[in-house]
Protein backbone atom coordinates (compact mmCIF):
# COMPACT_ATOMS: atom_id res chain seq x y z
CA UNK A 1 0.00 0.00 0.00
CA UNK A 2 2.73 2.54 -0.92
CA UNK A 3 3.49 3.93 -4.14
CA UNK A 4 1.38 6.16 -6.14
CA UNK A 5 -0.77 4.26 -8.53
CA UNK A 6 -0.52 4.18 -12.35
CA UNK A 7 -3.96 4.47 -14.24
CA UNK A 8 -4.37 0.56 -14.43
CA UNK A 9 -3.96 0.67 -10.70
CA UNK A 10 -6.61 2.61 -9.74
CA UNK A 11 -8.80 -0.05 -11.68
CA UNK A 12 -8.84 -1.97 -8.51
CA UNK A 13 -8.47 -5.09 -9.66
CA UNK A 14 -4.59 -5.47 -10.64
CA UNK A 15 -2.63 -7.46 -8.07
CA UNK A 16 0.99 -8.04 -8.58
CA UNK A 17 2.22 -10.69 -10.60
CA UNK A 18 4.86 -11.77 -7.61
CA UNK A 19 3.12 -14.85 -7.44
CA UNK A 20 5.53 -15.74 -4.64
CA UNK A 21 4.36 -13.00 -2.49
CA UNK A 22 0.81 -12.71 -3.50
CA UNK A 23 0.24 -16.69 -2.34
CA UNK A 24 -1.59 -15.82 0.83
CA UNK A 25 -1.91 -19.42 2.78
CA UNK A 26 -5.17 -20.34 3.98
CA UNK A 27 -4.22 -20.55 7.59
CA UNK A 28 -3.42 -16.49 7.15
CA UNK A 29 -6.16 -15.61 5.63
CA UNK A 30 -8.38 -17.28 8.53
CA UNK A 31 -6.30 -16.05 11.23
CA UNK A 32 -6.91 -12.66 9.60
CA UNK A 33 -10.24 -12.77 9.11
CA UNK A 34 -11.29 -13.61 12.36
CA UNK A 35 -8.93 -10.71 14.09
CA UNK A 36 -11.25 -8.05 15.53
CA UNK A 37 -9.72 -5.03 13.87
CA UNK A 38 -9.22 -4.14 9.95
CA UNK A 39 -5.66 -5.55 8.50
CA UNK A 40 -4.14 -5.61 4.86
CA UNK A 41 -1.12 -7.25 3.21
CA UNK A 42 0.83 -5.89 0.11
CA UNK A 43 3.58 -7.25 -1.81
CA UNK A 44 6.85 -6.26 -2.63
CA UNK A 45 5.99 -3.82 -5.01
CA UNK A 46 3.29 -1.81 -2.71
CA UNK A 47 0.06 -3.75 -4.24
CA UNK A 48 -2.30 -4.91 -1.85
CA UNK A 49 -2.93 -8.62 -1.89
CA UNK A 50 -5.74 -8.76 0.79
CA UNK A 51 -7.91 -7.04 3.09
CA UNK A 52 -9.80 -9.19 5.90
CA UNK A 53 -13.45 -9.57 6.63
CA UNK A 54 -12.74 -6.11 9.11
CA UNK A 55 -11.49 -3.77 6.33
CA UNK A 56 -14.47 -5.14 4.06
CA UNK A 57 -16.77 -4.61 6.15
CA UNK A 58 -16.07 -1.34 7.03
CA UNK A 59 -15.83 -0.48 2.97
CA UNK A 60 -18.99 -1.91 2.24
CA UNK A 61 -16.73 -3.23 -1.22
CA UNK A 62 -15.24 -6.72 -2.29
CA UNK A 63 -12.00 -7.76 -1.85
CA UNK A 64 -11.81 -7.96 -5.87
CA UNK A 65 -12.10 -3.95 -5.47
CA UNK A 66 -9.90 -3.39 -2.93
CA UNK A 67 -6.73 -5.36 -4.50
CA UNK A 68 -3.67 -3.60 -6.26
CA UNK A 69 -4.21 0.22 -5.54
CA UNK A 70 -7.83 -0.25 -5.15
CA UNK A 71 -8.49 0.55 -2.04
CA UNK A 72 -7.02 4.10 -2.47
CA UNK A 73 -10.65 4.98 -4.13
CA UNK A 74 -11.73 5.77 -1.02
CA UNK A 75 -9.09 7.40 -0.21
CA UNK A 76 -10.21 11.38 0.93
CA UNK A 77 -8.75 13.51 -1.50
CA UNK A 78 -6.88 15.53 0.80
CA UNK A 79 -4.99 12.90 2.16
CA UNK A 80 -3.73 10.84 -0.87
CA UNK A 81 -0.81 12.47 -1.75
CA UNK A 82 0.86 12.84 2.07
CA UNK A 83 -0.08 9.03 2.32
CA UNK A 84 1.33 8.33 -0.36
CA UNK A 85 5.19 10.13 0.05
CA UNK A 86 4.94 8.61 3.23
CA UNK A 87 4.57 5.04 2.69
CA UNK A 88 6.69 5.37 -0.65
CA UNK A 89 9.49 6.52 1.96
CA UNK A 90 8.84 3.93 4.21
CA UNK A 91 9.01 1.44 1.15
CA UNK A 92 12.07 2.26 -0.14
CA UNK A 93 13.65 1.73 3.35
CA UNK A 94 11.89 -1.16 3.87
CA UNK A 95 10.82 0.26 7.24
CA UNK A 96 8.02 0.28 9.45
CA UNK A 97 5.51 3.55 9.11
CA UNK A 98 2.38 4.78 10.74
CA UNK A 99 0.36 7.25 8.74
CA UNK A 100 -3.27 8.81 9.64
CA UNK A 101 -5.48 8.94 6.66
CA UNK A 102 -9.48 9.67 6.45
CA UNK A 103 -10.96 5.91 4.69
CA UNK A 104 -15.02 6.39 3.08
CA UNK A 105 -16.98 4.14 5.27
CA UNK A 106 -20.03 1.68 3.69
CA UNK A 107 -22.42 4.85 4.52
CA UNK A 108 -20.23 7.23 2.61
CA UNK A 109 -18.76 8.80 5.80
CA UNK A 110 -15.20 9.27 5.83
CA UNK A 111 -13.26 8.53 8.89
CA UNK A 112 -10.12 8.79 10.64
CA UNK A 113 -7.73 5.54 10.56
CA UNK A 114 -4.48 5.01 12.05
CA UNK A 115 -2.19 2.41 10.36
CA UNK A 116 0.59 0.88 11.55
CA UNK A 117 2.81 -1.33 9.41
CA UNK A 118 5.61 -3.54 9.55
CA UNK A 119 7.95 -4.93 6.96
CA UNK A 120 7.66 -9.27 6.00
CA UNK A 121 11.27 -10.59 5.72
CA UNK A 122 11.98 -13.76 5.58
CA UNK A 123 15.38 -15.31 4.80
CA UNK A 124 16.82 -11.96 3.75
CA UNK A 125 13.85 -11.53 1.38
CA UNK A 126 11.55 -8.51 1.53
CA UNK A 127 8.08 -10.17 0.66
CA UNK A 128 6.11 -6.69 1.36
CA UNK A 129 3.80 -5.06 3.97
CA UNK A 130 1.23 -6.25 7.05
CA UNK A 131 -0.39 -3.45 8.41
CA UNK A 132 -3.69 -2.70 10.95
CA UNK A 133 -5.71 0.08 11.39
CA UNK A 134 -7.75 1.43 13.99
CA UNK A 135 -10.38 4.40 13.70
CA UNK A 136 -9.18 7.25 15.93
CA UNK A 137 -12.03 9.59 14.22
CA UNK A 138 -13.19 10.28 17.97
CA UNK A 139 -10.01 11.35 19.37
CA UNK A 140 -9.33 13.53 16.06
CA UNK A 141 -12.00 15.45 16.61
CA UNK A 142 -11.67 16.44 20.67
CA UNK A 143 -8.12 17.01 19.59
CA UNK A 144 -10.27 19.51 17.10
CA UNK A 145 -12.39 20.67 19.64
CA UNK A 146 -9.66 21.60 22.41
CA UNK A 147 -7.68 23.14 19.61
CA UNK A 148 -11.02 25.11 19.38
CA UNK A 149 -11.65 25.64 22.61
CA UNK A 150 -7.83 26.42 23.69
CA UNK A 151 -8.13 29.13 20.66
CA UNK A 152 -10.75 30.92 22.44
CA UNK A 153 -9.41 30.68 25.41
CA UNK A 154 -6.12 32.80 23.78
CA UNK A 155 -8.89 34.95 22.57
CA UNK A 156 -10.56 35.61 25.58
CA UNK A 157 -6.99 36.54 27.62
CA UNK A 158 -5.56 38.26 25.38
CA UNK A 159 -9.21 40.47 25.12
CA UNK A 160 -8.87 40.73 29.24
CA UNK A 161 -5.53 41.88 29.68
CA UNK A 162 -6.17 44.39 27.02
CA UNK A 163 -8.64 45.67 29.21
CA UNK A 164 -6.62 45.29 32.15
CA UNK A 165 -3.81 47.08 31.32
CA UNK A 166 -5.98 49.82 29.85
CA UNK A 167 -7.42 50.24 33.50
CA UNK A 168 -4.24 50.01 35.08
CA UNK A 169 -2.91 52.80 32.92
CA UNK A 170 -6.19 55.00 33.96
CA UNK A 171 -5.27 54.11 37.46
CA UNK A 172 -1.67 55.41 36.99
CA UNK A 173 -2.54 58.64 35.15
CA UNK A 174 -5.31 59.51 38.31
CA UNK A 175 -2.33 58.59 41.31
CA UNK A 176 -0.69 60.92 39.17
CA UNK A 177 -3.03 64.00 38.88
CA UNK A 178 -3.55 63.24 42.75
CA UNK A 179 0.31 63.23 43.94
CA UNK A 180 0.84 66.35 41.80
CA UNK A 181 -2.00 68.32 43.45
CA UNK A 182 -1.06 66.15 46.85
CA UNK A 183 0.79 68.37 49.68
CA UNK A 184 4.42 67.62 49.70
CA UNK A 185 4.71 65.22 52.57
CA UNK A 186 2.14 63.08 50.48
CA UNK A 187 3.59 63.34 46.85
CA UNK A 188 5.93 60.35 48.28
CA UNK A 189 3.22 58.03 48.81
CA UNK A 190 1.62 58.69 45.92
CA UNK A 191 4.85 58.25 44.05
CA UNK A 192 5.26 54.88 45.80
CA UNK A 193 1.83 53.89 44.71
CA UNK A 194 1.87 55.01 41.35
CA UNK A 195 5.18 52.41 41.00
CA UNK A 196 3.69 49.91 42.58
CA UNK A 197 0.43 50.20 39.85
CA UNK A 198 2.98 50.11 37.11
CA UNK A 199 4.92 47.02 38.52
CA UNK A 200 1.55 45.18 38.76
CA UNK A 201 1.42 46.49 34.59
CA UNK A 202 4.37 44.82 34.07
CA UNK A 203 3.52 41.06 36.06
CA UNK A 204 0.13 41.37 33.97
CA UNK A 205 2.27 41.57 30.66
CA UNK A 206 4.69 39.02 31.08
CA UNK A 207 2.11 36.84 32.47
CA UNK A 208 0.47 37.34 29.31
CA UNK A 209 3.66 37.15 27.15
CA UNK A 210 4.53 33.63 28.21
CA UNK A 211 4.86 31.10 25.88
CA UNK A 212 2.87 28.30 27.84
CA UNK A 213 0.17 30.32 30.34
CA UNK A 214 -1.24 26.86 31.74
CA UNK A 215 2.24 25.70 32.85
CA UNK A 216 5.23 28.54 33.25
CA UNK A 217 9.16 28.15 33.16
CA UNK A 218 9.73 30.17 36.51
CA UNK A 219 13.28 30.81 35.18
CA UNK A 220 12.51 32.04 31.83
CA UNK A 221 9.37 34.17 33.45
CA UNK A 222 11.24 35.73 36.26
CA UNK A 223 14.40 37.10 34.23
CA UNK A 224 12.40 38.57 31.58
CA UNK A 225 10.09 40.30 34.73
CA UNK A 226 13.30 41.83 36.81
CA UNK A 227 14.50 42.92 33.30
CA UNK A 228 11.47 44.96 33.02
CA UNK A 229 11.50 46.32 36.40
CA UNK A 230 15.16 47.31 36.65
CA UNK A 231 14.28 49.55 33.76
CA UNK A 232 11.00 51.07 35.22
CA UNK A 233 12.41 53.68 37.22
CA UNK A 234 15.73 54.57 37.39
CA UNK A 235 16.95 52.43 35.11
CA UNK A 236 20.27 51.02 35.29
CA UNK A 237 20.32 51.32 39.01
CA UNK A 238 18.50 48.42 39.82
CA UNK A 239 19.93 45.00 39.39
CA UNK A 240 18.14 41.90 39.61
CA UNK A 241 20.11 38.42 38.83
CA UNK A 242 18.18 35.32 38.39
CA UNK A 243 20.30 31.97 39.22
CA UNK A 244 20.38 28.54 40.68
CA UNK A 245 19.68 25.47 39.78
CA UNK A 246 16.39 24.25 37.70
CA UNK A 247 13.80 26.14 35.83
CA UNK A 248 10.63 25.36 37.74
CA UNK A 249 7.63 24.99 36.13
CA UNK A 250 5.26 26.98 37.82
CA UNK A 251 1.01 27.72 37.43
CA UNK A 252 0.06 31.31 36.51
CA UNK A 253 -1.66 31.97 40.22
CA UNK A 254 1.76 31.13 41.50
CA UNK A 255 3.82 33.25 39.09
CA UNK A 256 1.69 35.88 39.85
CA UNK A 257 2.23 35.73 43.09
CA UNK A 258 6.24 36.09 42.86
CA UNK A 259 5.47 38.37 40.37
CA UNK A 260 4.08 40.73 42.67
CA UNK A 261 6.64 39.66 45.56
CA UNK A 262 9.81 40.57 43.26
CA UNK A 263 8.11 43.89 42.62
CA UNK A 264 7.09 44.81 45.94
CA UNK A 265 11.15 44.08 46.54
CA UNK A 266 12.24 46.21 43.89
CA UNK A 267 9.98 48.90 44.99
CA UNK A 268 10.88 49.29 48.23
CA UNK A 269 14.72 49.63 46.91
CA UNK A 270 13.34 52.61 45.25
CA UNK A 271 11.21 54.05 48.04
CA UNK A 272 14.21 53.28 50.59
CA UNK A 273 16.61 54.90 48.50
CA UNK A 274 18.08 57.55 47.37
CA UNK A 275 18.22 58.84 43.43
CA UNK A 276 21.60 58.48 42.98
CA UNK A 277 22.15 54.86 44.74
CA UNK A 278 22.20 51.34 42.87
CA UNK A 279 20.03 48.10 44.62
CA UNK A 280 20.90 44.66 43.70
CA UNK A 281 18.33 42.04 44.14
CA UNK A 282 19.41 38.39 44.00
CA UNK A 283 17.29 35.61 43.30
CA UNK A 284 18.15 31.91 43.34
CA UNK A 285 15.63 29.23 42.04
CA UNK A 286 16.12 25.82 43.58
CA UNK A 287 13.86 23.15 41.25
CA UNK A 288 14.75 19.90 42.51
CA UNK A 289 13.26 17.23 40.90
CA UNK A 290 11.71 15.23 43.66
CA UNK A 291 10.90 18.37 45.68
CA UNK A 292 9.42 21.42 46.31
CA UNK A 293 10.36 24.36 44.28
CA UNK A 294 11.82 27.39 46.58
CA UNK A 295 13.29 30.66 45.45
CA UNK A 296 15.40 32.61 47.83
CA UNK A 297 15.26 36.40 47.57
CA UNK A 298 18.12 38.97 48.91
CA UNK A 299 18.12 42.70 48.86
CA UNK A 300 21.06 45.14 49.50
CA UNK A 301 18.37 47.51 50.79
CA UNK A 302 19.64 47.60 53.99
CA UNK A 303 23.19 48.81 53.19
CA UNK A 304 22.05 51.53 50.86
CA UNK A 305 18.75 52.72 52.84
CA UNK A 306 18.57 56.65 52.91
CA UNK A 307 17.14 57.82 56.85
CA UNK A 308 14.60 59.74 56.80
CA UNK A 309 12.52 58.84 54.11
CA UNK A 310 9.28 59.25 56.02
CA UNK A 311 6.65 59.79 53.68
CA UNK A 312 6.73 55.94 52.24
CA UNK A 313 4.72 53.50 54.47
CA UNK A 314 6.40 50.70 54.79
CA UNK A 315 3.68 48.17 53.77
CA UNK A 316 6.70 45.80 51.89
CA UNK A 317 6.58 42.76 54.79
CA UNK A 318 2.64 42.65 55.02
CA UNK A 319 1.88 42.82 51.20
CA UNK A 320 4.95 40.18 50.62
CA UNK A 321 2.66 37.85 53.14
CA UNK A 322 -0.85 38.58 51.63
CA UNK A 323 0.93 37.64 47.68
CA UNK A 324 2.26 34.65 49.26
CA UNK A 325 -0.53 33.68 51.13
CA UNK A 326 -2.72 33.81 48.21
CA UNK A 327 -0.73 31.81 46.67
CA UNK A 328 -0.29 28.93 49.06
CA UNK A 329 3.75 30.01 49.03
CA UNK A 330 5.00 29.59 52.52
CA UNK A 331 7.06 32.45 52.97
CA UNK A 332 9.66 32.75 55.84
CA UNK A 333 13.02 35.87 56.28
CA UNK A 334 12.97 39.64 54.92
CA UNK A 335 15.16 39.57 52.07
CA UNK A 336 18.29 40.67 53.84
CA UNK A 337 22.03 38.93 53.19
CA UNK A 338 21.72 37.81 56.76
CA UNK A 339 17.94 36.69 56.68
CA UNK A 340 17.02 35.92 53.10
CA UNK A 341 13.39 35.92 51.81
CA UNK A 342 12.28 32.08 50.98
CA UNK A 343 9.25 31.03 49.50
CA UNK A 344 8.70 27.81 49.42
CA UNK A 345 6.34 27.05 45.97
CA UNK A 346 3.42 24.99 46.03
CA UNK A 347 3.35 21.44 43.60
CA UNK A 348 1.01 21.87 40.82
CA UNK A 349 -2.17 20.85 41.14
CA UNK A 350 -3.29 17.94 39.79
CA UNK A 351 -3.97 17.58 36.02
CA UNK A 352 -1.67 21.02 35.70
CA UNK A 353 0.25 20.36 32.80
CA UNK A 354 3.94 20.22 34.09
Amino acid sequence: MGEHPSSADRSGSQVSDDAGAAALSDSFRRFADVVPLMLWRSDRHGHAVHHNDCWLEFTGRALEEELGHGWREGLHPEDFDRHAKIVAKAHEAREPFTVEFRLRRHDGVYRWLLDTARPLIEDGKFLGYLGSCFDITDRKHAEEHIEHALAEKEALLAEVYHRVRNNLQVMVSLIGLYGRAAPDACRGSFEALGQRVRAIALVQQHLHEAPHIASIDLRDYLRRLASGLGQLRRAGRIGVQVNGEGNGLVEPRTANALGMIVAEIVAECLDATAETVACSIAITIEAPPDGPTTVAVVSNVRDVAEPNRTNVPKLGPRLIAAYASQAEIAASGEASQANPLILQLPRPHEGADA
